[in-house]
C-alpha cells in the first residue's frame, strides 16, 4: 500500500512541477493580459500548496514521524506569510521572484526532511528568521538613496570580514569556511559578496579616469585572494566572476572578460597545484570510478543515485540518497534527481533558469547605472553558485563546495540568498515606482496642453 501511494505521489508531484515549470516562462511573454497573467500566478501559487501537501503526507506515511503533520502546517503558514508580504504589502513586487523563491524553499524543505528532519526542522527556523529580516529590505532598497555613497565601507567590512576568515575560520573539507560564535556558525563570505556587489556597483556607475578602475579591480583582487588564502575556490570565482560581469557592463570592453578568465586560468592551475584537497577534487572529477573507495567516492555515489533515479525516480524514502556524503549541503541535488526524478530535477534547474531571467532584465530595463549594476551583479552571482553546484553533482567541473541556493542545508546560505531575492524585489519595485511617476508626468502634461 506505501509503495502505491509513493508512486501516485511521485507522478502527481512531477507534473505538478512541469505544469508550475511552464508557467514560468509562459507569464514572461510579452503581450499577455494582466487577468490571464494574474490567473497564472494563482495557479503557481496553488501548485506550491499541493505539492508541499503531497510530499508531507507521503513522508509521514514512510517515516512515521508525528512532527511532519506540525511541519508541514506551519511550512505552510510560512509560504502563506511570505505570499502576503509581497502579493498584498509591497503591491509592486514580481510575483514570479517570489513564487519561484517559494517553490525552491519548499523543494528544500521536503528533501531535508526526508534527509535529516533535525536539520528540517533548524532550516526551516532559519527561514522563519530570514523572511522576517528580509521583509524590509525592498522597503530599504527604494527610499534610501545613499547606498551609491558607501563603497569604502563596503570594501572595509568585505576585506575585514574575509580577513577574520583567512587567520580564524574553522577548516572544513580542505577550506576555511566559517567563523563560530559560542553555538552560532556564521559563513561570512556568503553575505560579503552582496556587499561586494554593492561596492564595485558604487564604483562603477560614477567612474571618470583609469585610477578608480584600478582602485576597483584591486580591492576586488584583494578579496579574491583572500578567499583564495582561505582556500575557499569555489567562493573565490563567485566573486571574481561577478566583478568581471560588472566591469564589462560598465566598461563596454571586452578585453576585460579576456584578461579576467586568462587570471583565473592561471590562479585554478596554481591553487591545484598549492592545494591537496583541489588535486583530490579534480582526480575524483576526471575518472572517480578508479578512486571511488577513496577521493572519487562522493563523486561516484552521486551519479550512481542520478542514474538510478531515471526520469521517474525512486520515490521519496524510497532510494539510497544517504550513501552520498554530505548530501545536505554540496550534493542535494543527486539526492533530489534519485527520489524525485530526473524530470523534476530538469524542471528544477529550469526554474533556476527563469529566476536568473528575471534578475538580468530587471537590470535591463533599469536606468540608473548603480542599480543596474546591482541587479546584474547579484543575478551572476545567483547564476554562477547554481552551475557551480550542479556541475559539480554531475561531474561537468571540478566539486567546488558550493551550496545550492535556497535548496541546500545552510542557515549562512540560506539568510544571503533570501537577503538577495529582497534585494532584487526592492530594485523591481523601485522600477515600477520609477515608471509610474514617469507615466503620471506625461499624463499631467498631456492634460495641461489639452485644457491650454
Amino acid at each position: 500500500m506505501l509503495h502505491l501511494l509513493v508512486t501516485i505521489s511521485k507522478y502527481t508531484i512531477m507534473i505538478m512541477f512541469a505544469i508550475y515549470t511552464y508557467d514560468c516562462f509562459a507569464v514572461l511573454r510579452p503581450g499577455m493580459k494582466p487577468e490571464k497573467r494574474e490567473h497564472m500566478y494563482k495557479k503557481q501559487t496553488t501548485l506550491i500548496y499541493l505539492i508541499l501537501l503531497n510530499a508531507n503526507a507521503v513522508l509521514l506515511c514512510s517515516l512515521m514521524d508525528f512532527r511532519i503533520i506540525i511541519m508541514s502546517v506551519a511550512e505552510m503558514i510560512f509560504i502563506a506569510l511570505t505570499l502576503l508580504i509581497y502579493n498584498r504589502i509591497y503591491k509592486g513586487a514580481s510575483l514570479s521572484v517570489v513564487n519561484n523563491m517559494c517553490m525552491l524553499l519548499t523543494l528544500s524543505f521536503i528533501i531535508l526532511t526526508r534527509l535529516d528532519i533535525e536539520k528540517a526542522i533548524r532550516q526551516f527556523g532559519i527561514a522563519c528568521v530570514a523572511l522576517v529580516i528580509t521583509c524590509v529590505i525592498p522597503l530599504f532598497i527604494s527610499k534610501l538613496k545613499f547606498l551609491n555613497k558607501l563603497s569604502f565601507l563596503y570594501a572595509i567590512i568585505g576585506i575585514f570580514g574575509l580577513g577574520v576568515v583567512t587567520i580564524a575560520g574553522s577548516t572544513e573539507y580542505g577550506a576555511k569556511l566559517n567563523i563560530s560564535i559560542g553555538s552560532v556558525t556564521i559563513q561570512p563570505s556568503e553575505f560579503i559578496k552582496i556587499l561586494f556587489v554593492f561596492f564595485v556597483a558604487s564604483i562603477l556607475y560614477q567612474w571618470e579616469d583609469i585610477t578608480e578602475l584600478f582602485y576597483a579591480s584591486g580591492v576586488a583582487l584583494l578579496h579574491v585572494l583572500l578567499l583564495v588564502a582561505s582556500k575557499d575556490l569555489g567562493g573565490a570565482a563567485i566573486f571574481l566572476i561577478t566583478y568581471l560581469a560588472m566591469m564589462y557592463v560598465a566598461t563596454k570592453n571586452p578585453l576585460i572578460l579576456v584578461g579576467g578568465f586568462g587570471i583565473g586560468a592561471v590562479g585554478s592551475f596554481m591553487a591545484y597545484k598549492l592545494f591537496t584537497h583541489v588535486q583530490n577534487r579534480v582526480i575524483a572529477w576526471l575518472d572517480p570510478l578508479s578512486v571511488i573507495d577513496d577521493q572519487g567516492y562522493q563523486v561516484s555515489q552521486s551519479l550512481f543515485a542520478i542514474g538510478t533515479g531515471g526520469w521517474f525516480g525512486s520515490g521519496l524514502g524510497e532510494g539510497m540518497p544517504d550513501k552520498i556524503p554530505v548530501v545536505t549541503k554540496d550534493f542535494v541535488f543527486a539526492a533530489i534527481s534519485e527520489e524525485m526524478g530526473g524530470v523534476v530535477a530538469l524542471c528544477l534547474i529550469f526554474v533556476c533558469i527563469s529566476c536568473l531571467l528575471m534578475f538580468f532584465n530587471i537590470s535591463m530595463s533599469i536606468k540608473d547605472m548603480f542599480y543596474k549594476l546591482i541587479a546584474l551583479g547579484l543575478g551572476t552571482i545567483y547564476g554562477i553558485q547554481v552551475f557551480l553546484t550542479l556541475g559539480g553533482v554531475i561531474k561537468f567541473i571540478p566539486s567546488t563546495g558550493v551550496t545550492l541556493p535556497l535548496i541546500s542545508y545552510g542557515g549562512s546560505s540560506l539568510l544571503s540568498t533570501m537577503v538577495l531575492f529582497a534585494v532584487i524585489q526592492g530594485l523591481y519595485i523601485m522600477r515600477n515606482d520609477q515608471e509610474s511617476e514617469l507615466e503620471d508626468g506625461k499624463t499631467k502634461r498631456t492634460k495641461r496642453n489639452r485644457d491650454y
